[in-house]
Order: C-alpha cells, then sequence, then structure tokens
C-alpha cells in the first residue's frame, strides 16, 4: 500500500489493554460503585472482577465509550448477582397509630445501602450515574413507573435520614433538590 494511504491512527476499538488501564486507574471508583449497587463486599468484588472479564472479552467497543462500557458491565453484573425487583410500597406506613420514627438516621453513603435493593439500585443508576427512567427499566426488567415510584421512595428515605423535605410527586431526576453534602459524602468516601 503506498505511503500516503497508510493510515497512522489509532484503532477505533478499545482493546483488553485500555479496559485493564481503565479498571486499574478507577479501581476505586468503580468498587464504589460496585458496592453502593450489591450492599456487600464480595459480591461488590465479584461484580468489578466479572465486569472486567466481561469487558476484556466482550463485543468491541469504541474507545471513547471504554469507560462507561465499564460502569455498565459492573451494573449488569451487580443487577445478575442481586436481581433487585420492584416491591409496592405501602400505601400506609406506620398506619397503625404508633409513631414508627427510626431512632437510627443514616448519612451519606450508609443511607444509600440502607434502602431496599431495588431503590438503591434506581437511585445509584438514576441519581449517581445518571441514567435515563428507560435506561434504569430496561437494565431492572421492570416498568418506567416502577423506576420512577422507586426514585421518589428512595429520595424520601434518604431526605427524611438527613433532614431533607421531599415534595411527594419527585418523578424526574431533573426535579429532584440538590444534595450536595449526600452526593458528595455518597461518592467520595
Amino acid at each position: 500500500m503506498p505511503a500516503a494511504m497508510q493510515s497512522t491512527s489509532a484503532p477505533p476499538y478499545a482493546s483488553s489493554d485500555d479496559f485493564r488501564r481503565i479498571f486499574y486507574e478507577e479501581t476505586d471508583s468503580l468498587h464504589r460503585l460496585s458496592f453502593l449497587l450489591t450492599a456487600d463486599r464480595e459480591k461488590a468484588q465479584q461484580a468489578v472482577v466479572c465486569g472486567l472479564e466481561d469487558s476484556v472479552a466482550g463485543n468491541p467497543v469504541f474507545k471513547e465509550w471504554a469507560h462507561s462500557w465499564a460502569r455498565r458491565a459492573i451494573i449488569q453484573n451487580a443487577v445478575r448477582l442481586i436481581t433487585p425487583r420492584f416491591v409496592a410500597a405501602d400505601p400506609h406506613p406506620g398506619f397503625n397509630g404508633v409513631d414508627e420514627t427510626p431512632t437510627f438516621h443514616p448519612t451519606g453513603m450508609a443511607a444509600v445501602l440502607n434502602l431496599a435493593p431495588f431503590e438503591r439500585f434506581v437511585f445509584v443508576l438514576s441519581i449517581l450515574e445518571h441514567y435515563s427512567d428507560h435506561e434504569c427499566s430496561i437494565l431492572l426488567d421492570c416498568s418506567r413507573r416502577e423506576v420512577i415510584a422507586a426514585r421518589s421512595r428512595a429520595l424520601q428515605q434518604i431526605g427524611g435520614a438527613n433532614g431533607f423535605h421531599l415534595e411527594r410527586d419527585v418523578d424526574a431526576p431533573s426535579s429532584t433538590p440538590n444534595y450536595p453534602s449526600l452526593l458528595e459524602d455518597v461518592l467520595h468516601v
């Protein structure tokens, strides 16, 4: 081939070395993501290891997408390990007339880990990872309405635990209150 026609650009697809580098450089962030989803250190480790294996041995991915692909591989493995399912909320919690105010109010990462599995997955995916309701519903094999309801419950629980007052009809990430200190605690712990 003539020299003028040879391409000197790097391959457009991420290599297994690219994924290994991503997992090495972002170890803390990827483990935190996995732990927030699974709420279990062993399962979190398993999701990260399987995510690396899936990324290295999986379908070719454009280099520009490698970081998000690695995170998605971990998320998919966490979903397989935990199988979070939607459970309809009790429409009348504490309705027996007794004040059931919990004495323990977790903050930061503990508040997220205290959520029920489905609500925790929805919170992490939609709020922290910025997945759309549609993407969440596909990953979690549920309806968008269930995602919206679970996010609302998660925000109410986390907001209540942290002294925030939330609107009853939170239905989209753009309408969620600003939680700078909570999110900083979750993301940087």
